[in-house]
């Protein structure tokens, strides 16, 4: 960190604290020192939505915010503040931006790595089940990853599986040693105990983000009799420990409708959740079950219902397929994350099994600049719909095309999946969004709005490699 990063680090601190003593009257007056002193303009657009928000104290978000501050404790919650705000945002999304201009590829915000493979479940339609406890990094090469992520500016960093909890030690151990790095994990939630949430509370950089299918039947019908159960347990002991936790929901032909109510928001913000991640099932693995995947109507009732609750609960929703339009479109390929298999394979994102780099054989830049990464890099957006933001499920052909020409394998280790194959069973779920999210998506001005963005990311791309250029000479 030079010596401007440290003087900033030092001011968010003091407003911070500031913030702390009296939350309703100091809030806006943090906002506007955020936006005087975000030179990088990393978080600006952000705190002047936010400052929007807090002006109107019956508005959700404002009730969500104060929340932070009534049901999470203090230490945890400035931990969290810090490595999001400053280390993330401030520091590390220009330095993610430097180092994409400096390299001439992605740079993620965020890298999602498996511990191991291992799981204590078998939810059905899961490819990680059926792996068992045979692959895992280790926890040098797991410290390893990170601190090669925060050298081109990550500062996130988010465990899946498997079950990661099964390494709950080494979890923590990664927690101290990278006390400037939020963590989080996707978890079933079964393995979390008083003793991990004490752990939690002494680290206060690590955050669950648990996995639930809707209530008791929709969850223990994929994962298992009696886990809604222990979901629930866990979710009162970190309650009680005043512990920030979400949840996270695959949405399904069988669930959508539980999962897309009022009364699961309701519910969920009742046992404690501050965020909601959805996904929608992918067909992924040979042993993948195509009807669960959601028809385009179902889809667009996701798109309308979570806009809705966005304006009405005090839940911090994001859904990853419905809204590639805040995101510019797909976000894998290292543009905002990437994801290190159990095994070391490099891949695009969490839902494709294919890659060309190893990390125990590449370093993680090498890897970004490898030929399926840079194929991702030409590629985004896959399309001018931000509504058809993904290579396999929305654009058909589009991730045939470039496992092809980067010569990248499958990485299912048991039962390799041909790319083809894989594709061919979207086709019919792509056909239909096409249609569908078209609609949609000139009806909230789509196309217009894109055309502005793209100006604003040019100019923002010129901007840094300018930058690099000047430093380079």
């Amino acid at each position: 960190m030079n010596l401007t990063d440290s003087a900033k680090a030092f001011g968010i601190r003091q407003a911070l604290k500031y913030l702390d003593k009296d939350f309703d009257r100091n809030a806006l007056k943090v906002c506007d020192w955020l936006v005087a002193h975000d030179v990088g303009k990393g978080v600006t657009s952000e705190v002047k939505m936010v400052r929007r928000v807090l002006e109107d104290k019956d508005n959700n978000w404002y009730r969500l915010i104060k929340s932070l501050y009534t049901d999470i404790d203090d230490g945890q919650r400035m931990r969290l503040f810090e490595n999001f705000i400053i280390n993330g945002c401030m520091i590390g999304t220009p330095a993610g931006f430097a180092s994409s201009a400096k390299y001439g590829c992605n740079v993620p915000w965020a890298i999602l790595m498996d511990p191991t493979s291992g799981c204590n479940l078998h939810c059905a339609g899961c490819w990680a089940a059926d792996y068992g406890n045979k692959l895992n990094l280790s926890l040098d090469e797991l410290d390893s990853i990170i601190r090669q992520g925060m050298e081109l500016g990550t500062r996130f960093f988010i465990y899946s599986g498997g079950e990661p909890l099964v390494r709950k030690k080494d979890i923590i151990t990664l927690c101290e040693r990278h006390p400037d790095a939020a963590f989080l994990s996707f978890t079933n939630g079964t393995l979390i105990d008083e003793a991990f949430a004490d752990e939690m509370l002494r680290v206060k950089n690590f955050v669950p983000a648990i996995s639930v299918e809707g209530f008791e039947e929709e969850t223990d019908f994929r994962r298992g009799k009696g886990t809604y159960a222990a979901v629930v347990r866990a979710m009162n002991l970190l309650r009680e420990k005043k512990l920030a936790f979400g949840i996270s929901c695959c949405y399904t032909s069988k669930n959508w409708n539980v999962i897309g109510s009022e009364a699961y928001y309701d519910a969920m913000i009742d046992l404690g959740a501050k965020f909601m991640w959805l996904f929608t099932y992918m067909p992924v693995g040979r042993d993948a079950v195509p009807e669960l995947m959601v028809t385009a109507e179902q889809r667009a009732h996701m798109y309308h219902f979570v806009r809705e609750m966005r304006n009405k609960k005090p839940l911090f929703t994001m859904d990853f397929w419905n809204d590639g339009e805040y995101a510019d479109g797909c976000i894998a390929g290292g543009r905002r994350y990437l994801h290190i298999n159990a095994n070391g394979d490099v891949e695009p994102c969490a839902f494709i099994h294919y890659s060309d780099s190893n990390i125990r054989e590449k370093t993680l830049l090498e890897a970004l600049q490898s030929p399926l990464f840079m194929a991702y890099r030409r590629g985004q957006p896959f399309n001018e719909n931000m509504l058809r933001p993904c290579p396999l499920l929305d654009n058909q052909g589009r991730l045939a095309e470039m496992v092809d020409a980067s010569g990248a394998r499958s990485t299912d280790l048991q039962n390799p999946e041909d790319v083809h194959e894989l594709c061919a069973k979207c086709t019919h779920a792509a056909e239909q969004w096409a249609s569908a999210s078209q609609a949609l998506w000139e009806a909230e001005g789509g196309p217009e709005k894109w055309e502005k963005k793209k100006i604003i990311l040019k100019e923002r791309d010129e901007k840094y490699r300018a930058r690099y250029a000047r430093a380079k000479a």
